[in-house]
């Protein structure tokens, strides 16, 4: 019997917010996007088209975790496949970095929004820390199962996920955090050896979400610094043996 066995959909109207009975008991990453689909452990999936998963290579030495699906991100059911996405990848290829290579996430596997007053449009709204803390165990199996050197944090909410709520986009930006043990006593780091970034197993490079980048009115200097703190993403990884 599966994690998902366990979990009621009764749960929310208790407003349980844990995603944790919903994770399979074993498995890698396909085990896990197929439990993902019928994950109930916060209300957003009442008005999301869909669960969006992280892909990418399973061995990807670079995972990058931005806030949550977009509107064609939710209707695609895949991450980054948005302008923000488009914008992303532009600056990977600026840098040398191979999205072939790298493994594609959110902090966030349901999109929020609100309807527009007129029309359509899906206006994007920010998940509240409960709904970040709900869907935390996806982000930690991920990280388990991906076990990437570098992880690159894209904006506040996904910086929040992976280093606290002190963290600070201003603040933390384009230099190496180490990641902590979900769960460590103490804050301990990750075990393992420290790398090039002075990080024990892995390192956390936050830079700015390229969406807000495509708000700005000046996009030059934002997406410089983006592509900036890329290459440093780039620079903490370990030489290929």
């Amino acid at each position: 019997m599966s994690g998902t066995d366990h979990a009621s959909d009764g749960s929310q109207d208790g407003l349980q917010y844990d995603a944790g009975p919903y994770l399979p008991r074993r498995g890698g990453l396909p085990a896990h996007r197929r439990a993902a689909a019928d994950c109930r452990g916060c209300p957003l999936f009442r008005d999301a088209s869909q669960t969006v998963f992280g892909t990418g290579s399973s061995s990807a030495r670079i995972m990058l975790v931005g806030e949550q699906p977009g509107d064609q991100e939710d209707r695609q059911g895949k991450p980054f496949v948005g302008p923000a996405g488009g914008l992303l990848r532009k600056a990977l290829r600026e840098v040398g970095l191979d999205e072939d290579r790298m493994y594609f996430t959110n902090a966030v596997k349901h999109f929020k929004f609100s309807s527009a007053t007129r029309g359509k449009r899906r206006i994007h709204k920010p998940p509240s820390l409960r709904e970040m803390a709900a869907c935390r165990p996806w982000l930690t199996a991920e990280l388990r199962l991906v076990t990437p050197e570098v992880v690159v944090a894209l904006g506040a909410t996904a910086g929040r996920a992976l280093l606290g709520p002190s963290f600070r986009v201003s603040k933390d930006r384009g230099v190496p955090i180490p990641l902590v043990e979900e769960g460590a006593p103490g804050g301990k780091t990750a075990r393992g050896k420290v790398g090039k970034g002075g990080c024990a197993s892995a390192c956390v490079v936050a830079t700015l979400h390229p969406a807000a980048i495509l708000r700005a009115e000046d996009r030059a200097a934002p997406y410089a610094g983006l592509v900036s703190d890329l290459r440093v993403a780039a620079g903490t990884l370990e030489p290929d043996s």
